[in-house]
C-alpha cells in the first residue's frame, strides 16, 4: 500500500488557485497530511505569475501557520517556468532566500528571456501539437532544455513531466538521477504512462506524487497518482512523500 503524508503542489489565490494559504493547510491536516507546500507559479508566469512584492508576505503567513500548528509542517516553494532554451528559469538569489522548495515545469503561458527562446520553447512546440506527428528532435531539445536547467539550479521535483510540452521520459529521469531531482507523478495533469514510470524507474529517480490542487478540496487527492504508482509496480521507498 502506498500512503502519501505530504503534498509538495498545491495553488492559492497568490497565483491561480481559489483558496487561501491557510484553506489549504487546514484541507491537508482534515486529510492527515503531515507536510503540504505551497507553489505558485513562478513571476515570469504570464498570467498567473507571483507578484514579487507578495513573496514575504507569503513567507510570513505561513511562518505563522507554522507557529500555530504543530501537527504539519508548511513549506513556502514555487512552481517555476522555463524561460530560456540554455536552461535559465523565472527565480533570483534575492527571492530564494524565501522559499523551502523548488519546483519547475514548462508553461506554455511563460514569459521567455529573448525572442530565440521564445521560438525554441513555444513556437516549434506549438507547430509540433498542431501537426500531430511526433518530431524527435523537438523532443530531444525540449529534455535537453529541462536537464540544463536542473543542473543549473537545485530543482527538488520537476512538475508533470511531458505534459505541455513533450520530452524523453527516460533521457530526463536520468539526468534527474543524478543531480537528486525527483518526477512528479500528477495526480491532476500527468500524461506519463505506466511504461515510462517504469523505464524512469530503472535510472534510479526519485518520485513525488502531488495534487496539483487549484482549490483547498483537492488538497491530498492524489488517488490518480497512487493509481498510476501502483500499477507501475513503485515500492514506498522510490517515492519521496510515501510513508515508509
Amino acid at each position: 500500500m502506498i500512503n502519501i503524508i505530504a503534498d509538495y503542489h498545491t495553488h492559492t489565490i497568490y497565483s491561480h488557485g481559489k483558496g487561501t494559504i491557510l484553506e489549504n493547510v487546514l484541507e491537508a491536516r482534515y486529510k492527515g497530511l503531515k507536510e503540504v507546500a505551497i507553489t505558485d507559479h513562478g513571476f515570469k508566469h504570464f498570467a498567473f505569475g507571483v507578484k514579487r512584492r507578495k513573496l514575504e508576505k507569503m513567507r510570513q503567513e505561513i511562518d505563522n501557520i507554522n507557529k500555530r500548528f504543530e501537527d504539519i509542517k508548511v513549506f513556502l516553494g514555487m512552481e517555476c517556468n522555463l524561460i530560456s532554451k540554455d536552461g535559465a528559469i523565472d527565480i533570483d538569489d534575492a527571492s530564494l532566500k524565501y522559499l523551502d522548495i523548488l519546483a519547475l515545469g514548462y508553461h506554455m503561458l511563460a514569459i521567455p528571456k529573448g525572442v530565440m527562446d521564445y521560438h525554441h520553447i513555444y513556437v516549434k512546440n506549438y507547430l509540433h501539437r498542431l501537426k500531430r506527428i511526433k518530431n524527435y528532435k523537438i523532443i530531444h531539445d525540449n529534455t535537453d532544455t529541462m536537464i540544463k536547467a536542473i543542473n543549473n539550479y537545485k530543482i527538488d521535483f520537476i512538475t508533470h513531466p511531458g505534459a505541455r510540452i513533450p520530452m524523453d521520459i527516460k533521457k530526463l529521469a536520468i539526468g534527474a538521477s543524478k543531480v537528486g531531482t525527483a518526477l512528479e507523478i500528477n495526480a491532476n495533469s500527468n500524461v506519463m504512462t505506466v511504461e515510462e514510470i517504469k523505464n524512469a524507474a530503472k535510472s534510479g529517480v526519485k518520485f513525488v506524487i502531488n495534487s496539483d490542487a487549484h482549490t483547498p478540496a483537492d488538497v491530498g487527492n492524489f488517488k490518480n497518482g497512487t493509481n498510476l504508482a501502483k500499477e507501475a509496480g513503485l515500492t514506498k521507498e522510490q517515492i519521496l512523500n510515501a510513508a515508509k
